[in-house]
């Protein structure tokens, strides 16, 4: 494996802390002995051009630093491809490197941590899901939650997480539940209603809410969470319990597991890593081994 690798940096992760982020990654990897060059880019598009460049050319890993959105960016240039990942993980949720066990806001131990792990070959493959040729590694969530997403992102105060949190208390007030068409492998169809869907290669969105807790990156297989028809009681009620993943002892809440998912309904976007998709239907496939992975 060649010795230089290549820093993915978003500026405007966390406000500011990519940008912040990047140095000491990059001072622990040049401490072990790599040769570090950066990629910024104009824009996200220009970005994963020259990120795309980086792979093509043989870098001997990609790192990503920022959080969720970027790790996605990041994903559809190494993706499909034997370059590693790795993840310098300081944005506001890190879902992806939760589920990995990585240092989470933390750059210098996540730098150390990539350069250990990169002499020692550590690095693993994981499964992601695949929409059209768009990839992604945690969750693809649709209904009340791709509405709280909606909302936050036409809100321009307050920052951060404290933005969708009112995001959702003002959907909340005028949710109801969706009649959704939910296909399985091909077969099974479940057509319901449902406050929302998600699909989880892995466990948690949203900065550790556990919505598919059961959730594996290795087994080939999405968890689909459906929350049924819930009132606004049930919901805030429940709610507080999906950060340990026990909203999936809830009658109203069901999990089922496939390989291929098409979710359908009326009026809803999909996001996925937090980012979105388009507007449903959507067909998600869970692609093992489509990512290599740096560490822990």
């Amino acid at each position: 494996m060649t010795s230089e690798l290549t820093l993915f940096v978003n500026p405007t992760a966390g406000r500011g802390r990519g940008a912040r982020a990047a140095q000491p990654a990059a001072s622990a990897l040049r401490a072990a002995g790599f040769t570090v060059r950066t990629v910024l880019g104009e824009n996200a598009a220009d970005a994963l051009t020259r990120a795309r460049a980086a792979v093509e050319e043989g870098t001997g890993a990609l790192v990503a630093v920022g959080g969720d959105g970027m790790a996605n960016l990041a994903l559809q240039a190494v993706a499909g491809t034997r370059t590693p990942l790795g993840l310098v993980a300081v944005g506001t949720g890190n879902d992806l490197a939760r589920a990995l066990g990585l240092p989470v806001r933390d750059p210098a131990a996540a730098g150390r941590g990539i350069a250990a792990a990169l002499k020692g070959a550590r690095v693993r493959d994981i499964d992601l899901g695949q929409v059209g040729g768009r990839w992604f590694g945690t969750v693809l969530a649709s209904g009340f939650d791709s509405r709280v997403n909606d909302r936050g992102n036409r809100m321009r105060w307050p920052a951060g997480r404290l933005k969708y949190d009112l995001a959702m208390l003002a959907e909340l007030a005028a949710f109801r539940p969706l009649p959704y068409r939910i296909t399985l492998d091909d077969g099974e169809v479940r057509e319901t209603e449902a406050t929302l869907v998600a699909v989880g290669n892995g466990p948690s969105y949203g900065g550790g809410m556990r919505i598919c807790p059961g959730a594996d990156l290795t087994d080939g297989l999405f968890d689909v969470t459906i929350v049924g028809d819930c009132s606004r009681a049930t919901l805030l009620r429940v709610f507080p319990s999906v950060y340990r993943g026990g909203h999936v002892d809830h009658p109203q809440v069901s999990v089922v597991r496939a390989a291929k998912v098409e979710i359908a309904a009326e009026h809803v976007t999909g996001y996925a890593d937090g980012e979105p998709l388009g507007p449903l239907p959507l067909t998600a496939r869970c692609v093992p081994g489509a990512l290599r992975v740096v560490g822990p």
